[in-house]
């Protein structure tokens, strides 16, 4: 059964200005090839440079506050 049909993807529609879409087209073929693949590395890369993935991975994993 896909992820998808079992509930755990989420789906959002997001705006992007002219000039925000084109700083994100720059990324294309390096971070993703379509438009949602682009979106989702660019937020999880962020969430990752900014230590969020790795404190609730340590929070889930009984270490507490990072």
């Amino acid at each position: 059964m896909s992820e998808q049909r079992r509930g755990r993807v989420k789906r959002v529609q997001v705006t992007f200005t002219r000039e925000q879409w084109e700083l994100i087209e720059m990324l294309r073929g390096v971070m993703g090839s379509d438009d949602a693949e682009l979106v989702r590395n660019i937020v999880l890369s962020w969430l990752s440079e900014k230590s969020i993935v790795a404190s609730k991975v340590k929070r889930e994993m009984g270490g507490g506050e990072v």
